[in-house]
């Protein structure tokens, strides 16, 4: 007989607001990151920004493979969280640390000693191609400290603590702000390494985030507690956890792949169309946002349902998610339906034809960020359950098997031209919620959830 569930309706609503907003804005503090690189190395001059942003294609698909298997210890801390055993939290979040720790000194090194044939394989040019790849191994030492503070931000998210990470990323943008130009241009006796010091400057507070990060999980006062006697590794958790997170990297990094491949698709139509998708894709980005926050907040309050053995609780978090999702985003896409040329013109002022192409593209696709919203949500209830490879089929049907063909066929079969490339987005979002949404009502996920829950926690084990 399981527990009486303490998430009434109401409690749900808030619970769900209050571990939504702060992955939000850490998440739009990690773009504010990105942002103020870019803005200090573009004083540097466009071979900076271009050195910096050739890699980071690459970058980004080494990241997805620690968001993915950092997701995994939400998934797992979550539901021993929602069973209330506190032994197996402390484990689990050890072996999570210790997997993660190995994983990234083996990424940094790859990452290292591959960074000129990388970016001679991406394409750098012989103006660009020393800074981009003095900036690749400088950035891939990074990757310990930054792997270390996704598995710190993970955990907490997984018992449901998600303000202390939001403090420490807003901590580490204010330090970048006084760290870039630092480094980049120097002051008094510091020298100024260019593109470089931008690298230096972000290994430095990703270095001093997660030293915060893991000095609080050895000390244990936030709600789990790591140790080192936890840390031996056992091949059977190490196994199932793997099994989690990668398909959720596969899902991050088919997403880079497939919007590569679209941008290699919209540059046949020339510079101008390119500068279109351009601000369409920057308006798109945004918008994940608060989907990915709604998403990862789902993914805690599921996982903690399943492990409290509430599996009607956690359907019950699935449909006010899908709702949530659905209306709020939506209304944010009528709303930049109805600013879509003054928006386009914030960033390119004087081309009438950019910001037409551009505004046409917004309202083509923002009436369907709400299925948007719904199939991310959804993702994030599979995820819960620890279904991560009904997330990936889900995406990977969406963007390789819809998307893209459909915007080749449109763009190059009819007389859509470019225009079918826009029109691949809704169509691809509508057909990706209807398959998620259809998957979830079926119940499936709810039989494999029940049969599996005993073995996962009675086991000990992940």
């Amino acid at each position: 007989m399981s527990k009486k569930n303490p998430l009434a309706q109401d409690s749900l609503v808030r619970s769900l607001f209050t571990l939504a907003w702060p992955i939000i804005m850490a998440n739009v503090l990690q773009t504010a990151y990105q942002l103020i690189d870019t803005f200090w190395l573009g004083r540097l001059g466009a071979n900076a920004v271009a050195a910096v942003s050739i890699s980071f294609p690459i970058l980004f698909l080494v990241l997805s493979l620690g968001a993915g298997l950092t997701l995994a210890g939400t998934v797992i801390v979550s539901q021993f969280k929602g069973a209330n055993d506190q032994k197996m939290i402390d484990f689990s979040a050890s072996q999570t640390v210790m997997v993660i720790f190995l994983v990234s000194i083996g990424l940094a090194i790859l990452g290292y000693f591959s960074a000129s044939p990388l970016m001679n394989l991406v394409g750098a040019g012989p103006e660009i191609l020393d800074d981009s790849v003095t900036y690749f191994e400088v950035s891939s030492w990074g990757f310990v400290f930054l792997f270390m503070f996704f598995v710190f931000q993970s955990l907490m998210r997984g018992i449901g603590n998600v303000l202390l990470p939001m403090y420490i990323v807003l901590g580490t943008v204010l330090l970048n702000l006084v760290l870039d130009p630092l480094f980049i241009f120097g002051y008094g006796s510091i020298e100024g390494y260019g593109v470089a010091g931008a690298a230096i400057a972000s290994v430095i507070t990703q270095g001093i985030s997660a030293l915060v990060g893991i000095l609080i999980l050895f000390r244990g006062k936030r709600g789990l507690k790591i140790k080192l006697s936890h840390m031996r590794p056992q091949f059977k958790w190490v196994k199932r956890m793997v099994e989690l997170g990668i398909p959720a990297s596969l899902e991050q990094s088919s997403r880079a792949a497939a919007m590569t491949v679209m941008v290699m698709l919209v540059t046949s139509f020339g510079s101008e169309v390119v500068a279109a998708y351009g601000i369409g894709a920057r308006i798109l980005s945004l918008v994940i946002v608060p989907a990915l926050g709604l998403a990862i907040a789902t993914t805690t309050l599921v996982g903690q349902q399943v492990g409290a053995g509430h599996i009607r609780g956690a359907e019950k978090v699935g449909d006010l998610s899908a709702k949530i999702a659905f209306f709020g985003l939506t209304g944010i896409g009528l709303l930049l339906f109805a600013f879509a040329e003054r928006l386009t013109a914030f960033f390119v002022p004087n081309d009438p034809l950019v910001i037409q192409d551009g505004a046409r593209f917004i309202r083509i696709m923002a009436p369907s960020f709400g299925l948007l919203g719904v199939q991310q949500v959804l993702n994030g209830l599979f995820n819960g359950t620890r279904f991560t490879q009904a997330s990936l089929l889900i995406s990977v049907f969406s963007l390789w098997m819809v998307r893209f063909p459909l915007a080749f066929v449109l763009s190059q079969k009819t007389e859509l031209g470019f225009e079918g490339i826009w029109w691949a987005f809704p169509l691809s979002n509508l057909v990706a919620a209807l398959v998620a949404y259809v998957y979830y009502k079926t119940g499936y996920w709810k039989i494999r959830t029940l049969r599996n829950r005993g073995d996962w926690l009675e086991t000990g084990i992940g």
